[in-house]
């Protein structure tokens, strides 16, 4: 919280001194062409945020221990080549914003107060490089080789500023995550530079012709798409109130996962787990309390598994998890540690009334199979785990059980057989 107060505070620092160099600068004032290329660029990244809304909204319930990667970039980037930085902090505040209201939902709004301040801070450091290297006035687009080195430099330290800051709050706010986990994929890495590219292609179009923006975004759109396309990929198998992977994604995750270990040699754990008495919490506190505990259950999970696991909510309150070259030990291990976390998670949760009330613990009941040492097809793992399950539930709950091989079937020989006079 420290950190993300911090990080907060120097961007309002930021915004103040901007305000006040441009109010009483040398060239203090903003140019009418600066104010139209605001308003272009402000009304090109709110159309733009509305296109791409659904994917937006599905993307960010996908993310979890890593940088959720965006393309507001180009339009903040464009904007600082462009404008002075007092008019590219409020088109970074009108974006994030409007992302509240419209894409991300207003539940989260202390992430997007602290994404915005990393926008803000990335900003001011992309504009002091470009200061440095001489790019002083606006428009500061590259027209030579030097200038166009410091266009980079600049766009390579709004990058790295940003993804450091966020990584520091991401290791900061969960502990257990990994350095990797953190880092997320190069390739979402590779989304933000290529939407910092475009902002400069995007400068430089505003600059001669202004009124070509809106139709490039048409391009923009499309980019969005296909960079995104892994992403999207992903975030379309998530459940929507958990952020989990969703049963029909996990179901067609399942069968390549056995085909994997088939060609490896290797094994595939599973486990089935279902909440003890979860219905009492929908009947006592109303479903979005509900709502609220599994969604906490599932980044419990999430962040006991192991990097490659797959977490699914696979039905109402009952959820699974694929853990790929598991062994039987292995798939205990974890299980014990799910068990053992949810048995004290708290949950603060809303209750129907408008008040809050606080869940202490949410155990479980876990199923365990491992292929190929009790089943040979997807139907006779999930049927094991789930058999195991509800021995667990009907046992006493809130315990592991694991599923054995079936003894092979005992058939009599004809040596056997008694001889018949």
């Amino acid at each position: 919280m420290g950190y993300v107060i911090a990080i907060d505070v120097i961007a309002v620092t930021i915004t103040t001194l901007a305000v006040r160099s441009t109010v009483s600068g040398p060239n203090s004032g903003v140019r009418h062409s600066e104010w139209v290329a605001f308003a272009v660029l402000a009304a090109a990244s709110v159309l733009h945020l509305e296109a791409a809304r659904g994917i937006e909204r599905r993307r960010e319930m996908a993310a979890n221990t890593s940088p959720h990667t965006n393309l507001k970039c180009l339009w903040i980037f464009a904007a600082l080549l462009l404008l002075p930085l007092s008019l590219v902090i409020p088109l970074v505040v009108l974006a994030y914003a409007y992302s509240w209201f419209r894409v991300y939902g207003r539940t989260v709004a202390h992430r997007k107060v602290f994404s915005t301040a990393t926008y803000v801070l990335a900003s001011a450091a992309a504009a002091a490089v470009l200061r440095g290297g001489g790019l002083v006035g606006a428009p500061r687009l590259p027209t030579g080789f030097w200038s166009l080195l410091v266009v980079l430099a600049a766009a390579a330290t709004w990058w790295l500023v940003n993804y450091a800051l966020v990584i520091g709050a991401i290791l900061l706010s969960n502990p257990e995550a990994t350095a990797r986990e953190a880092l997320g994929e190069l390739s979402d890495q590779l989304v933000v530079c290529a939407g910092l590219g475009l902002g400069i292609a995007i400068a430089a179009v505003q600059t001669s012709y202004p009124w070509v923006v809106p139709v490039l975004m048409v391009t923009v759109l499309a980019l969005h798409r296909d960079l995104l396309l892994p992403q999207y990929q992903r975030a379309a198998g998530t459940d929507e109130k958990t952020g989990l992977a969703t049963s029909s994604y996990w179901a067609s995750a399942v069968p390549v996962e056995l085909a994997r270990a088939d060609t490896l040699r290797s094994t595939v754990g599973l486990l089935m787990l279902d909440l003890d008495k979860f219905k009492e919490i929908n009947d006592t506190y109303g479903h979005p309390a509900g709502d609220e505990a599994l969604r906490a259950v599932g980044e419990t999970i999430r962040a006991e598994v192991r990097q490659g696991d797959l977490v699914a909510r696979v039905g109402g309150d009952e959820l699974a998890v694929l853990l790929p070259g598991a062994l039987e030990t292995e798939v205990l291990e974890i299980a014990e540690r799910i068990r053992e976390r949810l048995v004290s998670l708290v949950v603060p949760v809303s209750t129907t009334n408008g008040g809050t009330a606080k869940l202490d613990g949410i155990p479980a009941s876990f199923g365990a199979a491992v292929y190929p040492d009790v089943a040979d097809t997807m139907d006779q793992l999930v049927l094991a785990a789930d058999d195991a399950l509800l021995t667990a539930k009907r046992s006493g709950r809130n315990q592991i059980i694991v599923a054995r091989p079936n003894p092979p079937a005992i058939t009599d020989h004809p040596a056997d057989k008694p001889v018949k006079d």
